[in-house]
């Protein structure tokens, strides 16, 4: 005969269950801790142009949001078993995780600093992928008198298309020089397309400055050596079978920072996550003024949501005074992106 208080063999120990469950919530938050790095900032093991991660830490805020839920999802689900479970330890990284992303879009949030117009010495930049003429001539011609831009990078805008922007902004008084590049070897279906004030004085490409791979990219220089080296790059989108070629755009990109003098403007399809050794030599006006999660792709998306993978970036010879994102796309997928610099002080 046995008593009320004897433990049936064939049930668990309640402590040794209650030791199950804590060893599960410790081994889970072991295991899970490094995919949480990962998740929140991926350049501590080198991780940021990974597949997969690449793409969702170019989306931060939504990142944010759905480890938020998830988090919540797990959390209820320990709640309602009253225990430090599994789902307790996945509730607790998940919302760590999330509250890392939100803090890196918020330190770099704000809204920009305005783009007044530019004083003397001074210089106006545009960035504006074009959809392959989604936006039109009479709209990229409104937005260079809007701004007064010096130099405007196209990507996927052809010779015909920059060339009438060129006339359409002359018979405003605004006298620029259009050219375009199709690659290293001239055979890129989709071209980049750069516009560059009279007043800077005669420009001509750099021909042995290369391309980045697959897509076409450039670099103009003044003729007689005095003013920006511009820019005008479209490295490859991080896409399954062109991980190597945007990874190697990238570095293209990062090439030009040892220049001082470097301008770059374009759609560079990557974050100031990816840009990496870009950014030891060049500044993001974006990120200098606190707009660099104002996103630029796709338009169709919320500000707050889009990725921010257009950019100026300028060497150490320039300093950024203002920028901020236009969100007129007129037609394209990319909003414009539009800064202010100016010479360093010597």
């Amino acid at each position: 005969m046995t008593t009320a208080s004897a433990q049936d063999p064939d049930l668990p120990h309640p402590r040794r269950g209650r030791r199950g469950v804590r060893l599960g919530f410790v081994l889970t938050a072991i295991v899970g801790a490094p995919v949480a790095l990962l998740l929140s900032w991926p350049q501590a093991v080198s991780a940021e142009r990974l597949p997969g991660i690449a793409q969702l830490i170019s989306f931060r805020a939504g990142l944010a949001i759905a480890l938020l839920v998830a988090g919540l999802v797990f959390a209820a689900l320990a709640r309602a078993h009253r225990r430090w479970s599994v789902a307790a330890a996945l509730a607790v990284l998940l919302v760590a995780a999330s509250a890392a992303n939100a803090g890196v879009v918020l330190a770099r949030g704000g809204g920009g600093v305005p783009t007044a117009s530019a004083g003397p010495d001074e210089l106006t930049v545009v960035a504006w992928n074009t959809l392959g003429g989604a936006a039109s001539p009479q709209s990229i011609a409104r937005l260079v008198i809007e701004t007064d831009a010096d130099i405007v990078s196209l990507p996927e805008t052809d010779e015909t298309a920059v060339a009438e922007v060129a006339r359409l902004v002359a018979l405003e008084g605004k006298a620029m020089t259009a050219d375009t590049t199709r690659g290293a070897d001239d055979d890129s279906d989709i071209p980049t397309s750069v516009l560059i004030a009279d007043e800077l004085g005669d420009y001509r490409m750099d021909e042995d400055a290369g391309s980045t791979p697959g897509l076409p990219s450039g670099v103009w220089e003044p003729v007689d050596g005095s003013g920006p080296h511009i820019v005008a790059a479209h490295p490859l989108p991080p896409l399954p079978g062109m991980f190597d070629d945007w990874r190697g755009g990238l570095e293209w990109v990062a090439d030009r920072c040892t220049d001082p003098e470097a301008v770059i403007v374009g759609d560079l399809n990557a974050t100031v996550d990816h840009l990496g050794a870009a950014l030891d030599g060049c500044r993001d006006a974006a990120l200098e003024t606190g707009a660099a999660t104002d996103g630029t792709w796709p338009a169709a998306a919320p500000l707050w949501l889009a990725a921010p993978i257009d950019h100026v970036l300028v060497g150490s010879a320039w300093e950024v005074r203002g920028a901020t994102v236009i969100t007129d796309a007129a037609g394209s997928d990319h909003r414009p992106i539009v800064a202010v610099i100016s010479p360093v002080p010597r």
